[in-house]
């Protein structure tokens, strides 16, 4: 791919990326001016622009925003506060750590961005509570969130979308990714309590006040409570069960707010007001400039010369996948960099397995070959959202709840502590697969020199 066919887009972007990381103009101005810009220019027309748009993220954004706002009027969120920092006894690092792994735990089974919005609310209050920093807390919530995520099928994009293309079941990702993600928790988890848990420790005077409070009180309209309860559960219900049901998350989402907003007799206008639609645009903006660079040949030109670089060698090569991937997805949308990869992968596999004597459709030549490489990209998919505030969606819904709240979440604050938790899981990855795929397998990862050779043009394309 000529580099002339994607520079302008790639400066377009370059340039946005450059004023959303300085934060001098609102990022999501920047991002709809960007996008807007693309068109303009002609780098991707107003039709393909508009078909890059994630309308599953936007629809999940809006339909969980709606159902967070009509259980917020109720007072549930002050209740799970009060009680969740009480079973902490107010103790700070205590309370962090049971935050992070609850968040964890919740993105495996839902995404990452239901978690956020569902957790953010709760953890505002009882940094309030408590008077303990809350702007760590969101950006702890937002990584262990992209963790957990990790773990499951459904849990991440990236994840879900090697699943449809590669026909990789819920029980593989759970087998081959589980026990590495709860590695990488265990010991992020570790690093953040004796890094920075001394930063979250708690008054006296604010303990005693927590564990004399009455979490009933906190409940200011029970009889709205009742109603939307039943809707909330019948929406996680419909998460949990979406992919055998073949519906999207973000159809049951919204359907699930509109549908409590007819039980609970919630004004749908007030409802439509109240939600961020700064956080909506700026996604909108996002997913048309990445789209762009996509239909551009940036992401395909990238990928190959990945493949390029490793000389035919297997494990090199998942090793480049897996950093490539993780580093990439730091500063650029997983979603369309996992879809571009995947035709790649899909084009070189059958390479290493003639030259290995394996016949490229047999079950071997799956488990041995295959299944490493995919599982390097849906690990640096996954982990590499932690990079920076725009790395993941969950990263730029926390930072929107942050900043609407009145906290400052900026993208240094989440590039301080995300890019080192990047390194430190993507390193632990990196021993994974080489122990699990390559050292217990007693695999040769010799050379193949005329692997490359077979990439084909026509497969290349995403």
């Amino acid at each position: 791919m000529p580099a002339h066919t994607f520079l302008p887009s790639l400066i377009i972007f370059l340039v946005c990326y450059i004023f959303i990381a300085s934060e001098k103009v609102d990022k999501t101005i920047v991002a709809v001016l960007g996008a807007a810009l693309m068109i303009c220019t002609h780098q991707i027309g107003h039709n393909a622009a508009v078909e890059k748009i994630d309308l599953n993220v936007i629809f999940l954004l809006i339909g969980m925003m709606i159902c967070v706002n009509i259980l917020a009027s109720t007072g549930l969120f002050e209740w799970i506060a009060i009680v969740t920092a009480q079973v902490a006894k107010g103790n700070g690092p205590r309370l962090l750590m049971l935050m992070l792994l609850v968040t964890a735990f919740l993105s495996a089974f839902l995404d990452n961005v239901t978690t956020i919005i569902l957790v953010a609310p709760i953890t505002i209050l009882i940094t309030q509570l408590l008077e303990i920093p809350t702007t760590p807390f969101l950006i702890l919530e937002a990584i262990f969130s992209n963790i957990g995520g990790t773990g499951t099928l459904v849990g991440d994009p990236p994840n879900i979308i090697i699943g449809s293309q590669t026909h990789l079941s819920f029980n593989d990702f759970i087998l081959h990714l589980g026990p590495i993600a709860l590695f990488i928790l265990l010991v992020v988890g570790l690093i953040v309590r004796f890094r920075i848990g001394s930063a979250f420790d708690v008054s006296e005077s604010a303990k005693e006040n927590l564990m004399q409070a009455e979490p009933r009180l906190a409940i200011i309209r029970p009889g709205r409570l009742k109603k939307a309860l039943p809707c909330m559960g019948l929406v996680l219900l419909g998460f949990f069960f979406s992919h055998s049901l073949h519906i999207e998350t973000g159809i049951i989402a919204l359907t699930g707010g509109f549908l409590m907003c007819l039980v609970c007799r919630e004004d749908i206008h007030h409802a439509l007001g109240k939600l961020e639609w700064n956080t909506i645009m700026f996604f909108i903006g996002l997913f048309m400039m990445v789209g762009a660079l996509e239909v551009n040949g940036l992401f395909e030109l990238l990928g190959t010369k990945v493949m390029d670089v490793t000389n035919g060698n297997l494990l090199v090569t998942a090793l480049a996948i897996l950093w490539f991937s993780a580093i990439t997805s730091a500063f650029l949308d997983n979603i369309p960099l996992v879809i571009s990869f995947i035709p790649i992968l899909e084009s070189i596999i059958p390479g290493f397995a003639v030259q290995a004597g394996l016949d490229p459709g047999s079950p071997e030549a799956i488990r041995t070959i295959a299944e490493p490489l995919y599982w390097s990209l849906a690990l640096g998919a996954c982990l590499g959202g932690n990079g920076t505030v725009i790395g993941a969606s969950a990263n730029v819904v926390i930072s929107q709840i942050a900043h609407r709240n009145k906290y400052k979440l900026s993208f240094a604050d989440f590039f301080k502590m995300g890019f080192p938790i990047l390194i430190v899981s993507v390193t632990l990855s990196s021993g994974y697969i080489y122990l699990r795929y390559f050292k217990l397998m007693d695999r040769d990862p010799a050379p193949i020199e005329s692997v490359v050779n077979h990439l084909e043009p026509a497969t290349r394309n995403p």
